[in-house]
């Protein structure tokens, strides 16, 4: 099996590993039968997440009986101050089972305010390099979904890993990886087929192991048989037919029309909604079958996509062009049609 290096952690990652999102509506048999798989296919790297619900104690419980230990174990955390971050860790720890985890993230930093609060002196940081010392965790990282904010601090932020979209339509990352590559940092790419929009997981697969600045794609996985097709693209060439090729470019224009890469260049918005993540919770509710989890994280944001009085502002600064009015016009009816 392949290795990369995860950037100066010397820790080696099949390039290929499994994102914790989708577990959430499974049985444990089935996530153990997954974990398994995972095993025998050589998969060695886990990503979940303190956010996702169920997802810490299901991976914890199939990794018991010695599993731990033929997995490099990542997970993260959205607390911002050094008391959460501190309980949180003490949290997925016993959640997961095991008394190290290898990667420990500070998860969906959305702007400057929120990095100088994590990095201040009762930040969430301070609790991390602590868990290091203590050897709780092994190594930290971040997780963003704002190119404009992580060009902001990629030059000098402390942080060892960075996860962040990338597939055949979200491409804004690329320089970002190149900036981190050259500093040391190791990057894990998620989103890669785009939260389910891209049906041909393969290929975006294929593109994304292309880019020699990633070392790590984390697809969701929600059924034994995607772990021996998506590894499989590790046996492939990865050279692009003019077959192929023509693929990547249909799915890019089709998915262009109304596909959000979460630049946040459409920000900010006169009324202060997050635009971004009005279709990141869309995503969620429509293409992942987790509705309980969206509806429940949609209705915590503060200003939903029905804030919206169609001023307009956005459309000019988004750099594709999106009908961003439409979206949200169409989150709102999205949501409200699950709730009935």
């Amino acid at each position: 099996m392949t290795f990369r290096e995860l950037g100066l952690t010397g820790l080696k990652v099949v390039p290929i590993g499994f994102g914790g999102i989708p577990i959430q509506r499974l049985n444990q048999e089935t996530v153990a039968a997954i974990i398994d798989r995972m095993i025998d296919d050589g998969v060695n790297f886990i990503d979940t997440a303190r956010g996702y619900t169920t997802s810490e104690a299901m991976i914890g419980i199939a990794l018991e009986g010695g599993k731990r230990q033929k997995f490099i174990l990542a997970t993260k955390s959205m607390a911002r101050d050094y008391d959460q971050m501190k309980a949180d860790i003490e949290t997925s720890l016993r959640l997961l089972k095991t008394d190290y985890i290898d990667v420990y993230q500070c998860h969906l930093i959305k702007d400057l305010e929120q990095y100088r609060l994590i990095m201040s002196e009762n930040g969430a940081y301070k609790a991390l390099l602590e868990a290091k010392a203590d050897g709780k965790i092994g190594h930290i990282g971040m997780t963003a979904h704002s190119a404009a904010f992580v060009s902001e601090v990629i030059q000098e932020m402390p942080f060892e890993t960075l996860q962040f979209p990338y597939n055949l339509v979200e491409r804004q990352g690329e320089p970002l990886f190149e900036i981190a590559h050259k500093r040391g940092i190791g990057i894990i790419v998620m989103k890669p087929m785009a939260g389910g929009a891209i049906s041909n997981g393969a290929l975006s697969l294929k593109f994304i192991m292309n880019n020699p600045h990633v070392t790590v794609a984390i697809p969701g996985m929600d059924q034994v048989g995607q772990v021996t097709t998506n590894t499989a693209v590790l046996k492939q060439s990865f050279h692009f037919s003019a077959l192929e090729n023509e693929e990547m470019s249909e799915i890019v224009n089709a998915l262009g029309e109304t596909f959000c890469r979460r630049c946040g260049y459409c920000l900010p918005c006169p009324q202060g909604i997050d635009i971004p993540t009005q279709f990141l919770m869309e995503g969620y509710l429509t293409r992942y079958n987790l509705q309980d989890w969206a509806k429940s994280r949609y209705e915590g944001l503060s200003l939903k996509a029905d804030a919206c009085v169609d001023c307009g502002a956005c459309e000019p600064k988004c750099p594709y062009n999106l009908p961003i009015r439409k979206m949200l016009k169409h989150v709102v009816s999205q949501f409200e049609k699950a709730n009935l």
